[in-house]
């Protein structure tokens, strides 16, 4: 690789042969959030390669949006293509430009209006599990319930083959998460190692795998093309200028990608919201008063949305203070960013976390104040800043449906429900969004 034609400063704490691994292994988040301090362009060495990483939103904007023609999917997305396929998440850009057209109906507002009534009825159920008196481990119980909205709006767990794969589902995925950042970071030649990580991300990928495939065929078997679910629209889809559908690993790749981005985004960023909500009564007291104005005593409803303004902006803020983790790019071309001419094949890393914690941009942005996305002042913030689901044509495609099953899953609790604090606050795991592990809480009839 070519040198780059102006210096980009690289951050401290290299060590010889391993770069910057080992800072990047023991504290991920504070490196990555910290890079700001050394410019809005900094290379980290991921032992002998340079990554190029942005810390500023405007620089994600160049990459995501002004600048993308020039940057495919990244080394991160390469290593997690053997696990996750080829789905949205990973495909390479004409796989995704045909993909993301064949799916985007699915994702319209219409059709999120649908899956309102299957969220309603699983965050009232989370609620009603919520006995008052009980102490929880709040994550644990967050990532279950998004795991169990998301096989109620992908496919019927009314079946036996639904009922197995919600079991699967439920233990497999929060081994995946635990290992699926991480790896991409490391060399690759560790991947082949029979350490028990390496052993314990693999037997759950495959597992999920296999019983992803047998829903696929159970339903084929069935022809269930007309259930309101995800599952049916995807053996529905047809490209309007070839007819083709999606085959069965197409489909099974796109579950599996719904899977890893629907679950942890769900569940961590309930989990943080209630505790933040617990750290803030004046947040919380005026978010249990919308709720109390707008919905009452009936369940919360999909046209109850646009007015739970207060709950949207919890949510906003929630996911600002904890961000994802990582993004990555590479260059197909040359191309100028920062000032520096970068040539093709670099690789460049975008943290989300960090760039939602830029002092540059957000005041006091390690405090939680949901009355920062108010309208006067989201307004003072440059366009760029909110990247809580990416930018640009590789945004989430499912933004839409998690906001909805954010905002009516936290109205539809703390309805009747608060969560009170227990013990020392909870730590930041990494993970494609940081985990608040060992957040437990007390819960209390309201």
């Amino acid at each position: 690789m070519k040198a780059v034609s102006r210096s980009v400063p690289r951050a401290p704490g290299a060590l010889p042969l391993l770069g910057h691994l080992w800072p990047l292994w023991r504290d991920t988040l504070g490196f990555v959030a910290g890079l700001r301090a050394t410019g809005e362009l900094v290379r980290v060495d991921v032992g002998p390669m340079p990554v190029y990483f942005v810390t500023s939103a405007a620089l994600a904007n160049d990459i995501m949006v002004r600048r993308a023609r020039s940057f495919e999917k990244g080394r991160l997305y390469d290593r997690m293509r053997p696990a996750l396929g080829t789905g949205l998440a990973t495909a390479p850009t004409e796989l995704h430009r045909k993909h993301r057209r064949l799916m985007q109906p699915m994702f319209h507002t219409a059709k999120v209006a649908q899956y309102a009534d299957a969220i309603t009825e699983q965050a009232r159920l989370l609620g009603e599990s919520l006995e008052p008196g009980r102490t929880v481990p709040v994550l644990e119980v967050t990532t279950e319930f998004a795991i169990s909205t998301l096989m109620a709006t992908m496919f019927s767990v009314s079946t036996e083959t639904g009922r197995h794969a919600a079991s699967v589902v439920q233990r497999c995925m929060p081994v995946m998460f635990k290992y699926m950042l991480m790896r991409p970071l490391m060399p690759k030649a560790l991947d082949r190692l029979p350490i028990p990580a390496n052993r314990a991300f693999d037997s759950a990928t495959a597992e999920m795998s296999e019983v992803i495939y047998r829903v696929i065929a159970n339903a084929r078997a069935q022809n269930a093309i007309d259930e309101p679910n995800l599952l049916s629209m995807l053996l529905a889809v047809r490209d309007a200028d070839t007819g083709e559908a999606f085959t069965d690993e197409e489909i099974h790749n796109e579950l599996l990608t719904l899977f890893v981005a629907g679950v942890e985004t769900v569940a961590s960023t309930l989990a943080w919201a209630f505790h933040e909500l617990a750290g803030n009564p004046e947040a919380e007291e005026r978010l249990l008063a919308e709720i109390d104005t707008v919905v009452g005593d009936r369940p919360v409803g999909f046209e109850d949305i646009p007015k739970l303004e207060q709950t949207r902006r919890v949510v906003d803020e929630t996911m600002r203070l904890h961000a994802v983790t990582m993004l990555m790019r590479r260059t197909v071309e040359p191309v100028e960013i920062g000032g520096a001419m970068i040539p093709a094949g670099a690789e460049f890393g975008i943290s989300l976390y960090g760039i939602h914690r830029d002092p540059g941009v957000f005041d006091h942005p390690t405090r939680f104040d949901p009355d920062r996305w108010l309208p006067e002042r989201r307004a003072e913030l440059p366009r760029e800043a909110y990247l809580l689901f990416g930018t640009g044509a590789r945004k989430c495609i499912g933004d839409t449906v998690a906001l909805t099953e954010l905002v009516i899953t936290l109205a539809t609790v703390l309805r009747t429900r608060r969560l009170r604090p227990v013990g020392k606050a909870p730590a930041e795991a990494v993970s494609a969004m940081p985990q608040p592990v060992g957040l437990t809480m007390r819960v209390e009839a309201r």
